[in-house]
């Protein structure tokens, strides 16, 4: 546990302007971030006496070693940089709110030339007209299967799409009158289009104008004695009613606004959201949270508005916002909404009448959310300690182990041999540390040799940063080499932005006695940690931050790939394996480490130096943990050996053509209709393809004449070898 006094700034190095500041760990981690008005008043409030914090804070400042800020020009600027840190570093001391699900949009795909209708879920894409989030999926598809009687468009999928276009025959909906099949030709694109923009403009709140074509259409055709079509219009002009009736009137006025309500203990915050679009609830979502930072309602709502809008921009912003506590600075909040829509933004407490009532409903809705979460966690919390507690007990440890790692090798009969590793910490899997490594040390099959190669290289890149970052005094010298980060061949088990650039504007102070440094020019444009020019970067404004630095630094505070060691190794295995880890980690040194394997048969517990395995109770919550973090290193080790395998039979000569992309292939597959036609033409044949010159041509001829011929398919039920026809398919 850190001093705070040790990394305290000197006085007067903190200026008095608006900015955003954050704490570092031991390891250079980002652990919190918080924005200020003047930063030397509120830097100075996490620097008194220890005994006068709130108990979070407490925690947070002896984890810091040291604390660094930005200043900015406005406090717009400041709460937009905050935002952009606190999504960048995920700082453990900051309030997060995280989606209990991923919730589902009725999407429109306008950017596509046949605009389609369906069920989104994840990452909002450019061009896509999105509707809701809904509470559930089969809420959207009984809305749609409505409308589709009056706005028939398009809801199948391309593949779907191409195959009617290629036959000329539409899906059943075109046959029933729930498509207007454009795939054959029934409507131009223009027509189409019209159709899914009058669909959004119904989505859209509206609904009046289109109900009421409808009924002047249904006198008229009446007046003129077409029952049939008069029924067939009252029948669309009652599906419509219905689908509106799925979403209660509860503002009379029209109103486009989000509702935000929250519900708090000591401990935990929920949070609800309506989405109001013309008087009508339209989307309903919430989250639930730890209070990991000592922060009151207003805190929490400005949080949650960061979380609700902090990527999205236009309408997707409403014109109007209603929470129960205003921001610290509502101005502040109300221009940088504004700014995102692009207008005008009211941020408000509702006073009296319908917003109040359905303020007081939203407020139920986020009590029950959390009394309901409390109800779950309680079983979940107390089950997650006492696993860690029997393992812990199991093994001998001092303490339950909060980290554990797990490796898994897989390969099949020894092509491909990769190995996995996976993170749990608290219990809990943490997917964004899973590590992916292929075993290039020797050829062949060999789990132990395999294992203790792995083992050998994570803590190998353990050591590194250890060394890099100050802490090698005490650390052991190692028995063996230890590589240069490249060429190990671990890749990442989920995207790590990488980089050594530091945020724009940093200011580090801590208790390291270094030198003041060099000062960079401002508003670069660049996005922390990436060195590339950030698109969104505004031009300079009048006031720039400023940048001193004590020091340049690589670290940038994201979590590094093998910077923290676990208290627990898991491996999948039994005696064997497990004693090639621990020789792994006695030749580096390394002994305040745990080691243990568990084998698949007996799901036995197996220790190093010990001959009989640790049997724990079938019952035992600890052996069920270890189970899951054995079948979750087998689940990501054998999904990478099969798209490493996939890969490697997909391959061809045409992969080793230079400057050769896939789009280029696919035209020399298709002109010539199978790679064995392509192999026997010639270079002025290939120079007929759209695209390609003569020197690739040449190339491709090359690369096919030096490739070893392809060995033959063979059926393995029947032992018949598959040859292939002149058409590129296996016969």
């Amino acid at each position: 546990m850190a001093d705070p006094s040790s990394y305290r700034p000197k006085p007067g190095q903190i200026p008095d302007s608006p900015g955003v500041y954050k704490f570092r760990d031991e390891h250079r981690r980002v652990i919190y971030v918080g924005k200020a008005k003047n930063l030397r008043q509120r830097l100075a409030n996490y620097f008194q006496d220890l005994a006068g914090l709130h108990p979070r804070t407490r925690t947070m400042v002896t984890t810091a070693a040291s604390v660094e800020w930005t200043v900015v020009s406005t406090e717009v600027e400041a709460l937009q940089l905050e935002y952009s840190w606190i999504k960048e570093f995920d700082p453990r001391f900051n309030v997060k709110y995280r989606d209990d699900k991923s919730y589902p949009y009725l999407a429109v795909t306008l950017n596509e030339e046949f605009p389609r209708v369906q069920v989104m879920r994840g990452a909002k894409k450019k061009g896509v007209r999105y509707f809701g989030p809904y509470g559930h999926a089969w809420a959207i598809r009984e809305t749609v299967d409505l409308m589709l009687r009056v706005f028939p468009v398009r809801t199948c999928s391309a593949g779907v799409f191409k195959n009617a276009e290629r036959t000329g025959r539409p899906c059943l909906l075109g046959y029933i009158g729930k498509c207007s099949a454009p795939c054959v030709g029934r409507v131009t694109p223009e027509e189409h289009r019209d159709l899914a923009e009058d669909f959004c403009d119904f989505m859209a709140g509206r609904t009046g104008t289109y109900i009421r074509r409808l009924e002047k259409d249904m006198m008229q055709a009446a007046e003129e004695m077409e029952y049939e079509r008069a029924a067939r219009l009252r029948d669309d002009a009652e599906a419509l009613k219905r689908a509106m009736e799925k979403s209660a009137v509860v503002l009379a006025d029209a109103t486009d606004a989000d509702l935000i309500a929250v519900a708090e203990d000591e401990l935990e915050a929920a949070v609800q959201i309506f989405h109001v679009r013309g008087g009508r609830v339209r989307g309903q979502r919430g989250w639930v949270t730890d209070k990991v930072e000592a922060v009151d309602t207003a805190g929490l709502v400005e949080h949650a508005l960061q979380q609700l809008y902090g990527e999205e921009t236009g309408d997707s912003v409403p014109k109007e916002v209603l929470v129960p506590a205003l921001p610290e600075d509502p101005d502040a909040v109300s221009q940088w909404l504004a700014d995102r829509r692009g207008s005008q933004v009211s941020l408000r407490i509702p006073q009296r009448g319908d917003k109040k009532d359905l303020m007081g409903t939203v407020q139920r809705n986020a009590q029950q959310a959390l009394g309901l979460h409390k109800t779950k966690r309680a079983s979940d919390l107390t089950t997650r300690s006492r696993a860690l507690e029997e393992i812990a007990e199991a093994l001998g440890l001092d303490t339950a182990p909060l980290r554990v790692e797990c490796f898994d090798i897989s390969h099949l009969q020894g092509d491909d041999v990769v190995a996995s590793m996976v993170v749990f910490e608290d219990g809990l899997a943490r997917k964004s540390e899973y590590r992916r490594f292929q075993i290039k040390g020797f050829e062949g099959q060999d789990d132990v040799r395999s294992m203790h190669e792995v083992i050998g290289r994570r803590f190998k890149r353990y050591l590194q940063e250890k060394e890099r970052t100050g802490e090698w005094e005490d650390t052991p010298a190692p028995t063996g080499p230890v590589p240069a980060p490249g060429g190990t061949g671990e890749t990442d088990g989920a995207d790590e932005a990488g980089g050594t650039a530091e945020a724009p504007g940093t200011v580090e102070a801590g208790g390291t006695g270094e030198t003041p440094g060099t000062v960079e020019p401002p508003g670069t444009g660049e996005t922390p940690g990436t060195g590339e020019p950030d698109p969104g970067a505004a031009a300079p404004a009048a006031q720039e931050p400023v940048t001193v630095r004590e020091e340049p630094r690589e670290d940038d505070g994201r979590p590094k790939r093998f910077a923290y060691p676990p208290q627990l190794v898991v491996v999948d295995g039994g005696q064997p394996q497990v004693a090639a880890a621990k020789r792994a980690l006695d030749e580096l040194g390394i002994d305040d480490i745990a080691v243990c394997g568990l084998a698949k048969r007996l799901e036995e517990v197996w220790v190093p130096d010990d001959d009989d395995p640790v049997v724990l109770p079938r019952s035992s919550e600890g052996l069920y943990l270890l189970q899951r973090i054995r079948d979750e290193a087998h689940r990501f080790a054998i999904t990478y050996q099969r798209a490493k395998r996939a890969k490697r039979i997909r391959s061809s000569p045409l992969d080793d053509v230079p400057g050769l992309g896939e789009t280029r292939k696919q035209a020399l597959i298709k002109h010539f209709g199978s790679v064995k036609k392509l192999r026997q033409a010639t270079i002025d044949e290939i120079c007929e393809v759209p695209g390609i010159g003569r020197r690739t041509a040449e190339s491709v001829a090359a690369a096919f004449a030096t490739a070893a011929p392809a060995a033959p398919a063979v059926n393995t039920a029947t032992g018949e070898i598959i040859e292939e026809d002149d058409g590129g398919s296996r016969t």
